[in-house]
């Protein structure tokens, strides 16, 4: 038997009358709501030291629940010889250009054909051990659906500085992206918290509630009447910032399904938004090290028809 963390909650005033499993995700922001509804079928859910029967239970302010969550089952990653598109390597880090339509880790649903496979193969057992089997290597992520570059740790050290890097904002990270609508100004700063949105624990909102400060600098590059080509530059790395802030604004990204217009004018395979820079201190030498990589074909195209039309 694996550990098991136990969480004990208190129902708040303003949950009054709420399903059991959707009280349960609310307070306990890693519990998706059919997590929950896993839990109570299990048993692992008591309500006033009774065990709860149903998901459909309506809870009342003051009731003490708690919550037996079993220990997560470790994945088994396989290496996999997927070609990779390495931009800078040592024995320290990798830097390598993701193609859009890549996961980053291996999770559920998407166990083989992620970039830490095709790592693992390349690098073998010369990686970071700091964020565990399933991500090993692993400093920070950027979605399936933007392309571009990756910082990789290939030892604890180069690891540990990287992450610092990243908690101080010292790391360049500049990326190319086409966004709705036109600008007022050439140039702005979104300063604006993000957290899980209250509403679809799916997608990511700005919002007081359960949030982290987040910011984004824009530049506009170039202007297309309802389209805009900029530049959006991270001064702090949330879950889909450059996605959220962009639609917060409401300039949602060309092809966002999640925080844009469900149409699609130009046939985007997904958001079209692209990590074009990527700029730190290498954790050994202490030299600050950049790097580019070009716009990928299908965001050349749709820039060539937009330059077009214009």
């Amino acid at each position: 038997m694996g550990k098991e963390t136990i969480y004990e909650i208190k129902i708040k005033d303003e949950q009054q009358g709420a399903r059991i499993d959707q009280a349960l995700s609310f307070a306990l922001p890693e519990i998706s709501r059919s997590f929950a509804q896993k839990l109570i079928q299990q048993g692992a859910v008591e309500v006033e030291g009774a065990i709860c029967a149903s998901k459909k239970l309506r809870v009342e302010p003051g009731q003490e629940i708690k919550v037996t969550v079993p220990e997560p089952e470790g994945l088994d990653v396989v290496p996999e010889d997927i070609p990779l598109d390495i931009i800078y390597e040592d024995q320290d880090v990798l830097v390598v250009n993701k193609p859009k339509g890549m996961v980053v880790h291996p999770a559920a649903g998407n166990h083989s054909g992620t970039l830490v496979n095709a790592i693992l193969h390349h690098c073998g057992t010369e990686l970071s051990s700091i964020n565990g089997v399933v991500r090993p290597g692993i400093v920070h992520r950027i979605d399936k659906d933007t392309s571009g570059l990756l910082m990789v740790a290939k030892n604890d050290m180069a690891h540990r500085c990287l992450a610092e890097q990243l908690a101080q904002h010292t790391i360049d990270r500049a990326y190319r992206a086409i966004v709705y609508n036109n600008f007022i100004q050439d140039s702005g700063t979104i300063d604006a918290p993000i957290g899980r949105d209250p509403k679809n624990r799916l997608r990511q909102a700005v919002t007081e509630v359960h949030s982290k400060r987040a910011v984004t600098h824009y530049q506009v590059l170039e202007r297309f009447g309802r389209f805009t080509h900029i530049e959006a530059r991270l001064e702090t790395g949330r879950t889909h910032q450059i996605r959220v802030h962009m639609a917060h604004i409401k300039h949602p990204l060309l092809g966002d399904a999640v925080y844009g217009p469900g149409k699609n004018p130009f046939g985007a395979e997904g958001q079209v938004l692209h990590a074009k820079i990527l700029g730190f201190q290498h954790p050994r030498s202490g030299q600050h090290m950049v790097f580019e990589s070009p716009l990928p074909h299908q965001f050349e195209k749709i820039l060539k028809k937009m330059r077009e039309r214009e």
